[in-house]
């Protein structure tokens, strides 16, 4: 009989598994809800209308089809029965398998903070971003045909990680440009773009020196970036801080952090900090036959669980399906281990950190061409590569020149 694999998540971790099990001696089934990988270190370019969003979509099936031994199957998966070795879907009949990889990712992490769960905007997934896009839009317009005021024209970014610096960059630059071309009866005195972080420094995973720099390179752009500062409260057109201020504004995008989703919340599995529990091979505490990779593992490497970024999640996809093909074939598992390629964020235009090993730390313009060289390689598919690189020469070459225009959902 031939093994069944199931994987559940079609995202870096995911395929990363797919490709170490491709054409190999088991019967792979790809599970997701969404028919297309997301570039999820690009959403916060859809939420600002850099990209389009099938500029950071790849059809799953365009993967799968390649190989003989992979299914691909589009729909939600409902619950998983441990003991029968059988996923269940919102719709359709289950499947059954002697090895699972949960790569399901994560979802948001609000802290328990009062009102961000209905009135802030993450941007994890396609339609979050999507959503970001649209109100951030609509706030624009309506400002411009009732005469709004700094609440309308004001954007809090709650989390100084890179999510959060890379999108108050953008938007700060973007909201400069389009009040300048596209909104000329607005108030640009009034506009602005707030990044909150609770610790007393930003990009708390890099070197204190980039957090430093990126700190001024944003407030260079215009942005008003408050450390140690935090969020108690987030309401439809405003914010309560920490200190009791309250700051009037018309978007709040929530970079705050990521938790677990309700799949691996639903199901009866060993948790670690909000992720599941997993062994050094990656297989999920007490379960010889499931592996847990990328954002839904708790996944450490010594010194303390392993960023919620794209390398970890691919490098523990591809050792997940290697260590299936090793147990099929009768030998014992081998430990995980992260190979360290850097971290990097980009800041503004022209500018980004990079963290590289061997202490290599870059800024300015070296990180930045560093950063889009990285994600150009990592993108799927060559259309994709290719409107990547179209849309940001056009932005860079010509970035004043014309409106925005945002198309809704």
């Amino acid at each position: 009989m031939v093994t069944r694999v199931v994987v559940i998540g079609a995202g870096f971790g995911g395929l990363a598994a797919c490709e170490a099990l491709a054409d190999k001696p088991v019967e792979v089934t790809l599970v997701d809800r969404h028919n297309y990988n997301t570039f999820q270190p690009l959403l916060y370019q859809v939420a600002t209308a850099g990209l389009n969003p099938g500029d950071i979509a790849y059809p799953v099936r365009n993967y799968v089809k390649r190989h003989d031994n992979l299914r691909f199957r589009e729909d939600l998966v409902s619950n998983v029965d441990l003991g029968e070795h059988l996923v269940h879907f919102a719709d359709g009949d289950p499947v059954g398998y002697e090895y699972l990889v949960i790569a399901a990712g994560a979802g948001t992490n609000f802290f328990g903070v009062t009102g961000a769960e209905a009135h802030a905007r993450a941007i994890y997934t396609m339609e979050d971003a999507v959503a970001v896009r649209n109100e951030r839009a609509a706030a624009l317009e309506r400002a411009a045909a009732h005469g709004g005021g700094a609440r309308e024209l004001t954007v809090v970014i709650v989390g100084g990680g890179p999510t959060g610096v890379e999108m108050a960059g953008t938007v700060a630059e973007l909201t400069a440009m389009e009040l300048e071309t596209t909104y000329p009866e607005l108030d640009k005195s009034l506009a602005r773009t707030i990044l909150l972080e609770q610790r007393d420094r930003l990009l708390g995973g890099f070197h204190e020196r980039l957090g430093s720099y990126a700190e001024k390179v944003l407030e260079k752009s215009g942005v008003i970036v408050r450390c140690g500062v935090g969020v108690s409260e987030v309401a439809s057109d405003h914010v309560v801080l920490s200190s009791g201020e309250i700051v009037p504004c018309g978007l709040v995008v929530w970079a705050a952090g990521v938790g677990g989703t309700s799949l691996t919340s639903a199901l009866d599995l060993e948790s670690a900090r909000g992720r599941l529990a997993v062994r050094p091979d990656l297989r999920v505490v007490g379960h010889d036959d499931i592996f847990a990779v990328g954002d839904a593992a708790a996944i450490s490497d010594g010194d303390g669980p392993l960023p919620q970024l794209a390398q970890p999640a691919i490098q523990g996809g591809g050792h997940a399906g290697k260590q299936i093909l090793r147990l099929v074939g009768g030998q014992a598992t081998e430990a995980f281990k992260y190979h360290d390629k850097g971290i990097m964020a980009t800041v503004s235009r022209r500018a980004a950190v990079a963290q590289l090993p061997g202490g290599i730390r870059l800024t300015g313009t070296p990180a930045w061409f560093a950063w889009l060289g990285l994600h150009i390689f990592y993108l799927l598919g060559f259309r994709n590569r290719f409107a990547v690189l179209f849309n940001w020469a056009w932005r860079y070459l010509w970035w004043r020149h014309g409106p925005r225009v945002i198309v809704g959902a």
